[in-house]
């Protein structure tokens, strides 16, 4: 690539305005030595909070020519996507000579899974310069896990969701934290919009019908670039079809084979394996995940069915209107981010006797918890059945304490010696 235009990038940077928006309530870690790694769902403000995280180190006394910033979803940058990230350095300290080795650089690489061969550069660069790097990706092969090997445990990875309730409502400047009743009032109104809208940032302030376009936008963008592209699929229709049927089905079963005779339906010719890849790079996109039946069988976790959420209420109601309807699934998909931002340790309970709860999940000391998710409370036949199931899963796995989410009911039940606690959606949002 032309150097000079490489350090023209470089100095632009130095001269823009950072756009900072609405502070981002990840509570990270900086570790000497080690790569900090954000990833998440295209749009969901990765950029913004590398931005963030740049004006804290310039409050902090950092110099804005001490930050090397690159995004490579800029244009300019395809020759270096396909070469490597070899000339970076030199391009920089062609800039700053003086800089080398005498005073740490911070390196900002935003979108880094587009640059090939960036592992053994990043590794490079932890191990010869002076530098702290800050990495960001809409890959969940970026995980630690994952790169582990390659940058010999160089990196520490943080996952990036969009805007939480509170998030939401720091953009819209309610103070959630009294709960008096004028506060109250704001906050419930805040969760209705935030109910209809979703968390991707763009969208917070634009009208209905902008803001269903721009959703729709990133659900195709997702399927195209991070998906079909990224993976060179043999069957992009096939992948269109298969992520449409999916987020149609948020909050409900799926199977493989049913996924595959689906698609065959279609006139696909694809096999189970086909499907499976499809489900994998969903994920690693982070636009949907699967969730296991609670068991400590791994054969049976694969032989049931699974349930699939999607990363974004608000972008499953703009890309399937239908599912407005069902309201249930959709607070259900709420839930489950809400808990994803905490562990991806997420299952749902199946009864001896067949009840399903939606969420068990484990705690930092590897003890269940579990939550059921429903819209109301208030019809006898739905109560019944919702509480007798949960009890039972509560005494199977000798839970004392569980939770049931609605809308906008709150109690507390006894029954045969377990507590349930029954929360509307936005304090439990809150918690």
């Amino acid at each position: 690539m032309n150097k000079e235009l490489l350090q023209q990038i470089i100095l632009d940077f130095h001269a823009q305005k950072l756009e900072t928006g609405v502070p981002r309530r990840l509570h990270y870690e900086v570790l000497p030595g080690k790569a900090f790694v954000c990833i998440g769902v295209r749009r969901c403000g990765k950029s913004t909070f590398l931005y963030q995280i740049m004006r804290q180190l310039e409050q902090n006394g950092t110099k804005r020519e001490n930050i090397l910033y690159l995004n490579f979803f800029d244009d300019r940058l395809w020759e270096l996507k396909q070469e490597g990230p070899g000339q970076i350095v030199e391009a920089y300290f062609s800039l700053f000579p003086n800089k080398q080795g005498s005073e740490k650089i911070y390196c900002f690489f935003d979108e880094i899974q587009e640059v090939s061969n960036w592992e053994p550069f990043i590794d490079r660069l932890l191990r010869t310069e002076n530098v702290e790097v800050y990495l960001s990706g809409s890959s969940a092969k970026m995980l630690a896990r994952e790169i582990s090997t390659q940058m010999r445990g160089r990196s520490l990875t943080w996952e990036l969701f969009p805007f939480s309730f509170k998030e939401f409502l720091d953009a819209k400047k309610v103070d959630y934290q009294k709960l008096a009743t004028k506060n109250k009032l704001f906050i419930e109104k805040g969760f209705s919009e935030y109910f209809r809208q979703g968390g991707f940032p763009e969208v917070l302030e634009v009208s209905d019908r902008i803001r269903i376009m721009v959703l729709q936008e990133y659900y195709k963008t997702i399927l195209h670039r991070d998906i079909i592209e990224r993976f060179d699929v043999l069957h992009p229709k096939a992948v269109m079809e298969a992520g449409y049927r999916l987020i149609s089905s948020a909050a409900s079963l799926y199977s493989i084979n049913r996924i595959t005779d689906y698609l065959k339906s279609l006139g696909h010719k694809v096999s189970k394996t086909f499907v499976g890849d499809c489900l994998a790079w969903f994920e690693d996109a982070y636009f949907l995940f699967s969730v296991k039946i609670f068991s400590p069988s791994v054969t049976k976790q694969n032989a049931n069915p699974k349930k699939i959420y999607c990363i974004d209420h608000g972008m499953i109601q703009a890309v399937t209107p239908q599912i407005t309807e069902d309201r249930g699934r959709l607070l259900e998909n709420m839930v489950f981010i809400r808990l994803r931002r905490r562990t991806d340790e997420i299952y749902y309970y199946r009864t001896k006797n067949g009840r399903e709860v939606d969420f068990a999940w484990l705690d930092e000391k590897r003890q269940p918890s579990l939550a059921q998710v429903t819209w109301s409370l208030r019809n006898e036949k739905t109560r019944k059945r919702e509480i007798t199931g949960l009890v039972t899963a509560m005494k199977e796995l000798d839970i004392e304490t569980a939770t049931i989410v609605t809308l906008d009911e709150e109690e507390e039940i006894s029954r045969d010696g377990k507590r349930i606690q029954v929360l509307p959606a936005w304090k439990f949002q809150l918690e």
